[in-house]
């Protein structure tokens, strides 16, 4: 007996794995890949609804409920199970199936965004538009989990009732995503990110239960027998099965259907499935670290008692530290902080501080509102006689000086406001008007003297008393 056969037979019994239950086992999961059935839809669709509305409405528990009601996995373990088993039938099966069940949920999780007269990513979708290799590890533990859990339980429980596996590899919420992102107009970055993230679900899930089937010699020419003529009555002569008889497809696949053959398959997926995951993850990584020894960065330029708040953007070349303190720096201490950004993250670093006011100016600035508060409220129009009168001693000082008298000698004076500025205006007595040149000349003396550029000059001539009436 080969050390393989030995080997996986011993992985047999450990698990506890009746080869008279292999038939049963291979037939729940065949049975679980048909989709074109009601009881299938009707799940399909009410769990993208019920995920799509947890995530528009940022709900975890509504989320997980629709992880327990989505049947794919039906479908994704029967792929693994083809793999396993070279059944290239089931294998064409379980590809369409998954494909409708994929189309038909993203269309129907669209229709439901399309239709909401809002469209604001959660924090529920946006944990789902950046998956890194964590996720891949993930959805491989949970599809060994849900493979070995249908080895064991073919009688009991369908592929859709493993509630922790269903909670932990989370199909449907990916794909909900993805609708939310066409149906909210087309948002490529949400699309692109939550579709790594489920396609990252279902090769791994493949994959796992690839492996999962194969151990346990699902394909072993012992159990392949009655594993046949437990199909017999299932495997009908449908337009799958027609298409392979009529078609040279099951021949030339024969070869490829060899294991070396399945083995290079899934790992030509996983390869460049990998590089935007560990691209992903070594971001994630390098924002974390950037982030802890910010925080420790920040010690070094102000205690942590005088943050008012801390922003750290990481980009991939540059560390952008933005503080708001409410205490006095120094700028060595922020070079020491940038020189240890630069060694521990060897990015560039950018740190943009803003002195806020803190509890002692807040205290300084209630102190003196308070006292102004306590100061008496003089009325302004009391002054106003004294004002006036201060004024018009000014203008008559002014006028005096600039006023050519012996000319023609002034009567009287006044002073008065309007929209435009000051007026003078001055009543004079001669027999003839005063130049345009002398009142402009006037004009200038009396805004040079009075500091008042929007000073205009009215000058008003009156004839001189007869001489006889002098005396």
């Amino acid at each position: 007996m080969p050390a393989s056969s030995s080997f996986r037979e011993k992985v047999e019994q450990l698990l506890r794995i009746s080869p008279q239950a292999k038939p049963r086992v291979y037939k729940t999961v065949f049975d679980a890949a048909e989709v074109l059935s009601l009881n299938y839809g009707l799940e399909l669709i009410l769990s993208a609804g019920i995920a799509t509305l947890g995530l528009v409405l940022n709900s975890p528990a509504v989320v997980i409920g629709a992880m327990l009601v989505s049947p794919l996995m039906g479908p994704i373990l029967a792929a693994g199970l083809s793999l396993a088993a070279s059944d290239l039938y089931l294998g064409v099966k379980s590809l369409i199936g998954v494909v409708l069940s994929i189309l038909g949920a993203i269309a129907f999780s669209a229709t439901i965004v399309w239709l909401l007269p809002f469209h604001v990513p959660t924090t529920e979708i946006l944990a789902r538009t950046q998956p890194n290799v964590l996720d891949l590890g993930v959805a491989i533990l949970s599809g060994l989990a849900g493979s070995i859990v249908i080895c064991r339980g073919g009688e009991g429980g369908g592929v859709t009732a493993m509630p922790g596996v269903a909670i932990a590899v989370a199909l449907m919420p990916p794909l909900c995503t993805v609708g939310f992102g066409i149906g909210s107009g087309f948002d490529w970055q949400i699309i692109a990110g939550a579709g790594l993230l489920f396609l990252t679900n279902l090769v791994a899930i493949t994959a796992s239960a690839f492996v999962v089937f194969y151990i346990v010699r699902m394909d072993a020419p012992d159990v392949r027998a009655p594993i046949q003529e437990a199909l017999v009555g299932s495997k009908q002569i449908d337009w799958i099965d027609r298409a392979l008889r009529r078609t040279t497809l099951s021949a030339a696949l024969g070869d490829i259907g060899r294991m070396r053959y399945r083995t290079l398959l899934i790992l030509a997926v996983f390869v460049p499935l990998f590089i935007p995951l560990q691209r992903s993850f070594t971001q994630v990584r390098d924002e974390t670290i950037a982030r802890t020894v910010a925080r420790e960065a920040v010690r070094l330029i102000v205690p942590g008692s005088q943050i008012v708040t801390q922003v750290v953007d990481v980009t991939r070349d540059r560390v952008i530290l933005r503080l708001n303190v409410a205490a006095e720096y120094q700028q060595e201490d922020v070079e020491r902080a940038k020189e240890m950004l630069l060694r521990r993250t060897g990015k560039d670093v950018e740190i943009d501080i803003r002195r806020v006011a803190g509890e002692d100016d807040l205290r300084l600035i209630r102190e003196t509102l308070a006292s102004r508060a306590t100061q008496p409220v003089v009325d302004p129009l009391a002054d106003l006689p004294r004002v006036g009168a201060d004024l018009f001693m000014r203008v008559e000082k002014a006028l005096s000086e600039a006023w050519p008298a012996e000319s023609a000698p002034r009567s009287n004076a006044e002073v008065a406001f309007d929209a435009e500025g000051m007026v003078i205006r001055v009543r004079y007595q001669s027999e003839r008007d005063l130049a345009a040149p002398a009142l402009e000349a006037i004009t200038i003396a009396l805004r040079s003297k009075l500091r008042n550029q929007r000073i205009r000059l009215e000058a008003v001539r009156e004839m001189p008393a007869p001489a006889g009436r002098r005396r």
